[in-house]
């Protein structure tokens, strides 16, 4: 059986001195080092937030001229299964067109995305811990995104919406790392 080998004897006194002198020197560096990852952070988050308003732009400007197609396409539809059928109440006709308008309208979620845009550079700006706020908000973003897809009913909007759930998607993978 072989013995540990024994502890040199070190001065306690001298350790605790050393410690806490050297104590406030590292903690000021470590603040140092988290403020400049913070920095860095907010950086990508802002540039991830540049390209999510760039999508809802192009998702605005994509409906639009999605809404305007519709329509065509809706009224020579509407006239074709008027011409093939007897009369329809005008009143029914008005509610179910009023109803499918209703179902494909992004306004709504391209306007919440754009107020989220704003919350969340506002929290980047924040001096407090903004982590939790982020991430709330990164599910907001998600939520949208997910309906503005389900609605989109055209191949180029349904595109940038999926362009930007991965956009929202990297930015979630980042706010992971916000206090």
């Amino acid at each position: 059986v072989q013995d540990a080998p024994a502890r040199p004897e070190v001065d306690q006194a001298a350790f605790r001195k050393t410690l806490v002198d050297d104590f406030g020197a590292v903690l000021d560096r470590f603040n140092a080092m988290r403020r400049d990852e913070g920095r860095a952070l907010a950086g990508v988050l802002g540039q991830q937030l540049d390209t999510i308003e760039r999508l809802v732009a192009i998702s605005a400007k994509q409906a639009q001229a999605r809404s305007e197609t519709a329509a065509a396409r809706l009224r020579a539809g509407l006239d074709r299964i008027l011409a093939a059928t007897d009369a329809v109440p005008a009143d029914r006709l008005a509610q179910e067109l009023a109803l499918l308008a209703m179902k494909s309208d992004v306004t709504e979620e391209i306007d919440r995305l754009n107020s989220h845009v704003g919350a969340a550079r506002a929290l980047l700006g924040a001096q407090e811990p903004v982590g939790r706020k982020l991430d709330f908000l990164i599910q907001e973003f998600n939520r949208e995104a997910n309906t503005l897809c389900s609605k989109a009913q055209d191949p180029a909007l349904t595109q940038t919406g999926l362009d930007l759930k991965a956009t929202i998607d990297q930015m979630r993978e980042q706010v992971q790392n916000v206090e």
